[in-house]
């Protein structure tokens, strides 16, 4: 799908015809829609897919026509019939008449532009409009990152509870989320460092402290992502010693029932045997066999008793 914006006279809207200063958003378009603006605007075609292959690493590339920044950005997707958080490349070309934005799904990234959300945003800055959404997706990161944080403490307040076999592969999804979330960060730092240093591409000085802003949130969002697979490392180790530990009580409450219901077999083993009655105790007797019976319940009482003091039972 191809989408055009414009800003004119501070307003901003959508066109349906193509102007200079316009942005182009391109969200999972068809080989045709690529084709189409890789001609109008003269650029190579495999640059403008980039973004919509999921292995595409992170990079920036300047061409003599245009630049290709490939960056990064966080994205909610089904698994195990929840949401989860994944990594998808977003690509933004800067052309002498427009900005494009390439992406193989569509963003709260750009979402927040495209509702005008966005304070000082116009499409005919494209250094500062880019800026402005790694600055976004930055946020966004950390934004995900709590709420991967209060799952993880929902987790811990159920775990004193019984723990499920899907609050284990919850806790997996979280770490493989916050692996995907730490790999990409790290990559998208390597492309503000290069828009940092390279000098091919036109600065302004009132776009370097929205630049700095951009290097800070992007360097806490790393610090957080290392944070948070820290603690929900300590949150395995934790629910892994829950996990044994009930299984401890289970085996001892097993083996003192076995103690328990060992003592009525012994004694009935030994009545059984095939051996003269008369060595018997209470053989002879009328209620021998009552006799029998209620001294096993006592011992078994008075064992159950010496077990719960010892809390085994």
């Amino acid at each position: 799908m191809i989408s055009k914006y414009i800003t004119e006279n501070g307003k901003f809207r959508q066109i349906d015809e193509f102007m200079p200063g316009t942005w182009i958003n391109l969200t999972a378009p068809t080989q045709d829609e690529s084709l189409e603006i890789a001609r109008r605007y003269n650029v190579d075609l495999a640059d403008i897919r980039a973004a919509l292959d999921d292995e595409e690493s992170s990079r920036v590339d300047v061409n003599d026509d245009y630049v290709l920044i490939l960056f990064d950005i966080p994205s909610v997707e089904i698994r195990h019939n929840q949401e989860a958080y994944t990594t998808i490349p977003l690509g933004v070309v800067w052309t002498d008449d427009a900005i494009i934005t390439v992406c193989s799904a569509e963003t709260p990234v750009l979402k927040h532009f495209i509702v005008n959300n966005i304070r000082d945003f116009t499409t005919k800055k494209q250094v500062r409009f880019t800026y402005q959404i790694m600055y976004r997706t930055s946020m966004l990161y950390q934004s995900y990152l709590r709420i991967i944080d209060r799952r993880r403490l929902e987790m811990e307040e159920r775990m004193g509870g019984a723990t499920e076999d899907a609050d284990i592969v919850n806790l997996h999804e979280m770490e493989s989320n916050l692996v995907y979330f730490d790999t990409s960060l790290r990559a998208n730092r390597m492309v503000v460092d290069r828009l940092t240093r390279y000098s091919g591409i036109r600065k302004f000085p009132e776009d370097q402290e929205l630049l700095d802003d951009v290097i800070v949130e992007n360097l806490q969002a790393i610090e957080m992502t290392q944070i948070y697979r820290d603690i929900l490392k300590g949150t395995r180790e934790l629910m892994s010693t829950f996990i044994d530990n009930r299984l401890n009580n289970i085996m001892k409450l097993l083996a003192a029932i076995t103690i328990v219901m060992s003592i009525p077999t012994i004694i009935s083993g030994l009545y059984g045997m095939n051996v003269n009655g008369n060595g018997m105790p209470f053989s002879k007797e009328p209620w021998g066999f009552m006799i029998i019976c209620v001294l096993t319940l006592v011992i078994c009482i008075v064992v159950t008793i010496v077990l719960r003091k010892k809390k085994m039972l």
